[in-house]
């Protein structure tokens, strides 16, 4: 039995502008190690806003979020910023890379941050980063020298850089054509048939969500199938 990496516990969020609605109601399902799940669900569903309290950047809600067997609900922000950062690897539709820096310092970021490692082991870590992900040579390229595809290449390094619990994803191919759509498809299943990767991805994309490992799928604020 793999460990639970991630855990909801009847999560349910109201929003207050001006009226008050009930946006998730009741929402429970675990993450195992290694899996790779899906979030499906039309527009206004509640997917986006079920991230945003997964990964820790919305605290205001009913029930309880445990990631890697400790609740998320009492902790200050500095705390959760730690979380963030050491355990959960994000990837969006859009790359947000800096082009100020070269493609290596980029992936390196997240990692100077965190400070566990040395400058030149963390960039020992992010070559070897790109080398999966099959983009090595591009490591002094500028971001803005890439493809729409090596870019998200890049930011999927840079997700896996502090070696998290789990990437968590949102649309994250929402922003490219069929055969990069692909080439992250692939990269995410790499990553957890090969390197026991959990990830949770949000995807508009059914043919995506379809060879995904597990699919869960929401409606009004709640899970009608896949927990």
């Amino acid at each position: 039995m793999e460990a639970k990496i991630l855990e909801a516990k009847q999560i349910t969020k109201y929003f207050h502008d001006p009226n008050t609605v009930k946006v998730l109601s009741d929402i429970n399902f675990s993450i195992q190690k290694g899996e790779f799940v899906s979030v499906i669900g039309k527009s206004g569903c509640g997917k986006s806003t079920l991230l945003y309290i997964l990964s820790t950047m919305d605290t205001a809600y009913e029930g309880d979020l445990l990631i890697n067997g400790k609740s998320m609900r009492n902790l200050k922000e500095a705390e959760l910023a730690k979380v963030r950062n050491e355990q959960i690897g994000f990837v969006f539709q859009f790359h947000y890379l800096l082009n100020e820096f070269n493609v290596l310092r980029n992936v390196m970021l997240p990692g100077l941050k965190l400070a566990k490692y040395s400058e030149e082991q963390i960039e020992a870590q992010a070559i070897e980063k790109l080398r999966i992900l099959g983009i090595e040579s591009e490591a002094l390229k500028k971001p803005n020298q890439l493809s729409g595809g090596q870019k998200q290449r890049v930011a999927i390094a840079r997700a896996l850089i502090n070696n998290p619990l789990i990437i968590m994803g949102d649309e994250p191919t929402g922003n490219l054509d069929k055969k990069n759509s692909e080439v992250v498809f692939e990269i995410f299943e790499e990553l957890a048939l090969e390197y026991n990767q959990s990830l949770l991805i949000v995807t508009h994309d059914p043919e995506f969500a379809s060879r995904t490992k597990r699919v869960i799928e929401m409606q009004d604020g709640q899970i009608i199938r896949g927990a």
